[in-house]
């Protein structure tokens, strides 16, 4: 855009403060205009308008590119209106000044601003709704929805039930009306009781966190896990329709195909089984410690996963399939020869600087409670500890105060490694300092029973094999 000259018409320096600020001149009365363009506006009115635009593009208003276009539309339009004043009402002053519109255009090729037509009055448009979701595809933004698909109310109505297997969730979101709908294809598996979903549940932590990965062979079937368990769905489940209803209501319609579903659902199946296998194969020597125990857990949480495979594969038919559920084994059987393994593996306990065996004894009954046998010299694993006080000095105090720090392993003999470490430490005071110490001892006996007995359990719970 030129620069533009926005001076007032008085120059600088005028003051509009005396009534006639040009003596030299007399002032004429106002003329009524005798042309008015094609819009009924007198030529003056025209002129200001113009003028207001051009001087909003001088005040600062220049940074804006369209604004910018505005402005010289808007002078062009006034140079224009001049001379159709000169040239009188002759029936062209619309074109004409449309014409001198598009020919101040700028370079960049932006659209000529249209002179309105008159028209009646029209209603405002709808607006959208304001939840992200409903600026869905079937329903865009200022449009009137789609008409309720039939799956909403039947989806059997679309999804035949011998080819399909379908479920419709709703809710005040898209996301959760997606979520509710897998949710609900789960449950016409069985998949509703808490126990197959903690089973489920297990079986998906350790597909995400790469413990099947380990073991697992075929990558197609890892893929397909892998994403059921980040969309929290049931493998081969999908998305096919969805619909807003233009109010308050989500709907989404979950869809496994069945004899996509029998094959993918058998290959899972047949490679959990090898994964299986190969965890329980291993000689005695191997079996009765951490690593066989840690085996046979991990045998369970993949048998129950294959029941709850056996389930759908049930449900969408699994004639041709040649996997037979009653012959599957059940995780519960693999969790208790694990149980059985923890009791034949032997944990001695050593503790340096114990007042009369009370830390030793603690260690001892944690390592009892966590279903493992303790052990003597000799035995693979060992949980040792250090019980050390320090005096601690506390102004103004007649008592006597002392710091304890507790250091726990749990460590693998055979090759080093400090399986599960734990440290506590916390200030007991009294009369004097032996009774402070001894009230420090009474203190971590507490915090054995209480914590460290637990995290050994957690920690023997969640033992994942590595395969070797």
């Amino acid at each position: 855009m030129s620069e533009m000259n926005c001076r007032a018409p008085g120059g600088e320096g005028t003051d509009f403060s005396k009534k006639n600020p040009l003596p030299d001149r007399k002032l004429r009365p106002f003329r009524k205009p005798k042309f008015r363009n094609g819009f009924g506006l007198s030529m003056p009115l025209l002129t200001l308008l113009a003028c207001q635009a051009a001087f909003s593009g001088c005040a600062g208003l220049r940074a804006n590119p369209a604004q910018d276009a505005e402005a010289e539309a808007a002078a062009a339009a006034s140079a224009a209106a001049g001379k159709l004043d000169t040239a009188g009402a002759d029936g062209d002053a619309r074109q004409a000044l449309e014409a001198a519109q598009r020919d101040a255009l700028p370079a960049s090729g932006a659209a000529p601003p249209v002179s309105p037509a008159p028209s009646a009055p029209s209603s405002p448009a709808p607006s959208a709704p304001s939840s992200p979701a409903a600026a869905a595809p079937d329903a865009p933004r200022g449009s009137a929805p789609r008409a309720e698909p039939a799956w909403v109310a039947s989806p059997e109505s679309v999804f035949s039930r011998t080819a399909y297997v379908a479920a419709v969730g709703y809710g005040a979101e898209r996301a959760i009306a997606e979520k509710n709908a897998f949710a609900n294809l789960a449950g016409l598996f069985g998949q509703n009781i808490s126990g197959e979903q903690t089973a489920s549940s297990r079986y998906s932590e350790a597909v995400l966190n790469g413990a099947v990965d380990r073991w697992q062979e075929n990558t197609a079937v890892t893929n397909a896990i892998k994403t059921s368990a980040q969309l929290q769905s049931l493998v081969g489940a999908e998305i096919k329709d969805y619909w807003y209803d233009g109010r308050t209501s989500h709907y989404a319609v979950a869809v496994m195909e069945r004899e996509k579903t029998a094959i993918l659902y058998a290959d899972m199946i047949r490679s959990n089984e090898k994964i299986i296998d190969g965890l329980v194969s291993m000689d005695a020597a191997g079996k009765n410690t951490l690593d066989g125990y840690s085996r046979y857990r991990f045998a369970g949480t993949i048998a129950d996963a294959n029941r709850i495979f056996a389930n759908v594969l049930s449900t969408v038919g699994s004639a041709n399939t040649g996997i037979n559920p009653g012959d599957m084994k059940k995780g519960d059987d693999y969790r208790l020869e694990a149980a059985n393994i923890a009791k034949n593996i032997p944990v001695a306990v050593k503790v340096d600087n114990d007042r009369s065996n009370r830390i030793q004894g603690a260690l001892a009954a944690a390592v009892n409670r966590a279903g493992l046998r303790g052990g003597g010299a000799g035995a693979r694993y060992l949980v040792s500890a250090e019980i050390s006080f320090s005096p601690v000095e506390l102004p103004n105090q007649a008592n006597r105060f002392v710091r304890y720090t507790l250091d726990v392993k749990l460590t693998d003999t055979g090759s080093g490694d400090v399986l599960l470490p734990y440290t506590v430490s916390g200030r007991e005071g009294h009369i004097s300092t032996e009774e402070a110490e001894n009230r420090a001892v009474s203190a971590a006996e507490r915090q054995i029973n209480e914590k460290y007995g637990a995290l050994l359990v957690e920690y023997l719970s969640a033992l994942l094999p590595d395969r070797k």
